[in-house]
């Protein structure tokens, strides 16, 4: 366990510097003067535009060497300081904790619910193969993977919004307002996870002891749950570090369409106005946000698969 923390620990400190260096260098390789934006964002275009950008050029010093720019933010990661922000002035920390958290809410609250529809979907697809509800199950899972998160969210706002009038379009601060943007994602996580988890149910009811439970006369919801859900909840387990990468993308383009207060909003905004510690901050957290969900996976996969242990 041990050694299992410390390869964690090295892989979130490599993370963190490969992705300060990756958005440190796509952001000045972006055409345009940053300084420019920069003074467009604090003080709005104008007549007077070019002096403002000077002056920003001036106070933050970009125009340094980008050499000493990037080890100047590397030293402050080091402090665990990410910085402030060019255009707000305010800590980059103090920014990401607001918006991290309304972006976690979102992210738990669509896993939650593609958890209450795709496992469902998969196992009764799974325990008759070739079905009715396993073709309807696959159908499902084609469409909704299919269709971009862009566009569902914009059929789902159509439909509950428009056309119903039951959940508001867009906005932040109750339950109603979280459930379009969250039911956008969790289609498509169920999607994928129903098909994982129907082949994983279909592989453990082909299994020699599902089938010598049956045979001692078990009732079919006994040996589902005894013999056939912890077995096949190992691989579906082991999915939801991929679909962290499915969450972490759509949380991006989710945000900005529903206009979600998020650390994905806030991302888009970041890079528009070249905020480069802003952008290197969100990027950062979200870069952390992997290898904390993916150290949390192979800890529930040791937990319910006793073979991993022994081989760890």
């Amino acid at each position: 366990m041990k050694n299992f923390f410390l390869s964690r620990l090295l892989q979130a400190s490599i993370v963190a510097v490969v992705v300060g260096a990756v958005c440190f260098a796509l952001m000045r390789a972006l055409p345009g003067d940053a300084a420019m934006r920069i003074a467009a964002g604090r003080y709005g275009p104008d007549a007077r535009i070019a002096d403002a950008a000077e002056k920003v050029r001036l106070e933050l010093g970009l125009d340094r060497p980008i050499a000493a720019q990037f080890l100047e933010w590397i030293g402050s990661l080091l402090r665990l300081d990410l910085g402030h922000s060019l255009v707000t002035g305010r800590a980059v920390a103090h920014e990401l904790q607001v918006q991290l958290g309304a972006s976690v809410w979102l992210a738990a609250t669509a896993l939650l619910i593609s958890l209450l529809i795709g496992p469902l979907v998969g196992l009764i697809s799974g325990l008759k193969p070739g079905g009715a509800a396993d073709r309807s199950g696959l159908a499902g899972a084609v469409v909704f993977r299919a269709i971009p998160p862009f566009v569902l969210g914009l059929i789902l706002m159509l439909i509950f919004s428009r056309q119903l009038g039951w959940l508001p379009p867009a906005g932040f601060g109750s339950p109603r307002e979280i459930l379009l943007p969250a039911l956008t994602l969790a289609l498509g996580l169920a999607a994928m996870s129903s098909r994982v988890t129907r082949n994983a149910v279909a592989a453990v009811a082909r299994a020699p002891y599902f089938a010598f439970a049956r045979y001692k006369g078990l009732p079919e919801a006994v040996v589902v749950r005894r013999h056939g859900l912890r077995n096949a909840a190992i691989p579906v387990v082991s999915y939801l570090g991929l679909q962290a990468i499915y969450l972490v993308e759509g949380v991006v383009v989710v945000e900005s369409l529903f206009a979600y207060p998020g650390i994905g909003h806030a991302l888009v905004h970041a890079i528009v106005e070249r905020d480069v510690p802003m952008v290197q901050g969100t990027a950062l957290v979200m870069g952390l946000m992997f290898v904390a969900i993916n150290a949390t996976i192979d800890l529930l996969t040791f937990w319910l698969d006793p073979r991993t242990r022994r081989t760890a």
